[in-house]
């Protein structure tokens, strides 16, 4: 009983251990090795490409088309609404990039700073289960283009055997199995790419981000000349509660442009770069994608449009059947990108476990010459490619994106507690409630507000539900505002702290509702796992104070934050 009693203490004290913030020095940002060993060389040209590259991929050439079919012309709106949550996730991105501009970790380090070890691991579980699957669909994807693209020529027409990659793959055991040998090979030449260091991802990432740009904008260009309103009436066919779920669907569309703060230590001025491309990007892809849908539901009647190549078929419907190499250039080139920057974003989340203990030493180790984290990308490489080459990762499609969404709503409540703590607001309190844990108690109940109305909209609930779960969600956020001390930090501030981030976190929770009920139990067992993982590996090992300080700005303001290792020495003898 004893011994039961001395471990359940251990790991409750471990599991609530957050990690320390430590005093900013401007060095560690403008020195060009990070704190960590990797190379800091990209600059915020660089930096935007990586969000638009993460950002736009098979949503633009082919969710676009899906949606537009089940909601109409309004799928416009349907962007626009995913594409205002998305901002208000932007900014509180872009803060905490600016907060910790120094070091890897995104999402993972928040949390780990914020709350406590045992979220942070949680959260890094469910990111990741997302990444490799999703970054294996994209291979697969991306193979199946390639493929299509091939049997243009007469030489390769039929002739491309499934087990190489056409048509999806190989099936054996009653398609439990699905050989796919293109998708891994392209994950293999990627990982290598990346291996070499991050001027190979700067170049590659450019040239193709460039050309699906260019392409996206030709699609806009030349298909406005082929608009015909009338195909725009009526704009909203199918009622609003059918926008709004189509908004659920795109939503997903945005996830891409968070991978900018996983390249806090590449950045050559990370504080003032990250929050500018976290923006910047969201921006380009936010106006990317409202012209496309536009233009496609103008130029053909919405029923014609589906998941195979809509904007191919809207062309090839107006005769303009060049336009639709173009398109399978520009989805290629979409593709790739996506597959570059999801496997260049995953190896740093493992970095930081690495360094904290919380994985094996191997995950943090640097190579003393490309300046990459070479184990942990190969790991990556290898885990992606074996589902990519194994399994039709498509049909895992309706259980991926709990862990964004999950991700979205944590930096949200970390962008609150953060500036609590900021504030001085203490965990311990002579009520029988702490300041702290009753702001965290109300973010818990706003979530728990988003997803019942998610399950109010998702079942047709009476409107009576509908306002009991508003009026709940806006006296914690009342609660919120008038009992928590907030203090602005230096650097990047989202605007309107509390509400924007309780926004952030009613609504992801609100299209979390709406994710198929297998998404619900995927995250319910990957908690229990993952708690398992942590139970008897990462307590033991975890050490938050050495390996992965966070360097927080002590600066008065970002100019003095980015001034050079020669004026720094000026700076700190005045």
């Amino acid at each position: 009983m004893g011994s039961s009693s001395s471990w359940l203490s251990r790991f409750f004290s471990s599991a609530l251990r957050a990690k320390p913030l430590t005093p900013y020095s401007s060095e560690a940002c403008t020195s060009t090795v990070s704190k960590g060993g990797l190379l800091r060389r990209l600059g915020l040209f660089d930096l935007i490409l990586i969000g638009i590259g993460g950002t736009i991929g098979a949503g633009i050439f082919a969710i676009t088309g899906a949606v537009a079919h089940d909601v109409g012309p309004s799928v416009t709106i349907s962007y626009g609404f995913a594409g205002l949550v998305s901002a208000l996730n932007a900014f509180c991105f872009a803060e905490l990039a600016s907060r910790f501009p120094a070091v890897v970790g995104g999402p993972y380090l928040y949390s780990y700073t914020a709350f406590n070890e045992l979220t942070a691991f949680l959260l890094f579980i469910q990111l990741i289960f997302d990444g490799h699957i999703g970054s294996a669909s994209v291979a697969r994807s991306l193979a199946s283009y390639l493929v299509n693209m091939l049997e243009i020529f007469p030489i390769f027409k039929e002739n491309v055997p499934s087990w190489m990659g056409g048509h999806g793959g190989k099936e054996f055991f009653g398609g439990v199995i699905s050989i796919n040998i293109l998708a891994p090979i392209l994950i293999a030449m990627v990982t290598i790419v990346l291996c070499q260091g991050v001027g190979g991802l700067s170049v590659l990432n450019l040239f193709m981000t460039l050309t699906k740009i260019t392409i996206v904008l030709l699609v806009i260009i030349f298909g406005a000349f082929e608009v015909d309103v009338s195909n725009w009436s009526p704009f909203v066919p199918n009622g609003f509660n059918a926008t709004v779920t189509g908004a659920s669907a795109v939503f997903f569309s945005y996830l891409g442009y968070e991978a900018v703060t996983s390249s806090a230590e590449e950045s050559k001025r990370p504080q003032r770069d990250l929050p500018i491309a976290i923006l910047g990007s969201f921006l380009i892809c936010g106006a990317l994608y409202i012209g496309v849908c536009l233009v496609i539901t103008g130029m053909v009647s919405y029923m014609l449009l589906g998941d195979d190549a809509p904007l191919a078929k809207a062309f090839e419907l107006k005769g303009l059947k060049y336009m639709s190499i173009f398109v399978s250039i520009g989805a290629v080139a979409g593709l790739t990108t996506n597959l570059l920057v999801h496997l260049y974003v995953h190896p740093r989340f493992y970095l930081a476990l690495g360094r904290d203990g919380l994985l094996p030493s191997a995950f943090a180790e640097v190579h003393k010459t490309c300046r990459t984290p070479i184990f942990s990308q190969i790991w990556v490489g290898v885990i992606t490619g074996t589902l990519a080459g194994l399994f039709d990762v498509h049909l895992l499609s309706h259980v991926l994106s709990v862990g964004s969404l999950t991700g979205y709503s944590v930096v949200s409540a970390c962008v609150v507690t953060l500036r609590w703590k900021d504030a001085g607001v203490s965990e311990v309190s002579t009520s029988w409630i702490s300041t702290w844990l009753e702001g965290v108690l109300c973010l818990l109940i706003i979530s728990c507000c988003g997803f019942g109305a998610g399950l109010c909209f998702r079942f047709g609930a009476s409107f009576v539900l509908y306002l009991v779960t508003a009026v709940i969600a806006v006296i914690a956020a009342v609660a919120l505002h008038y009992r928590q001390v907030y203090v602005d930090p230096p650097g990047f501030c989202c605007p309107v702290v509390p509400v924007f981030p309780v926004c952030c976190i009613f609504f992801n929770i609100f299209l979390f509702a709406q994710l198929h009920p297998e998404a619900w139990l995927r995250f319910v067992v990957l908690i229990i796992i993952s708690v398992g993982i942590y139970a008897f590996y990462g307590q033991y090992h975890a050490n938050p104070g050495s390996s992965n300080q966070i360097l927080v700005y002590d600066q008065p303001s970002i100019e003095e934050a980015l001034i050079t290792n020669h004026d720094q020495d000026s700076y700190n003898a005045t």
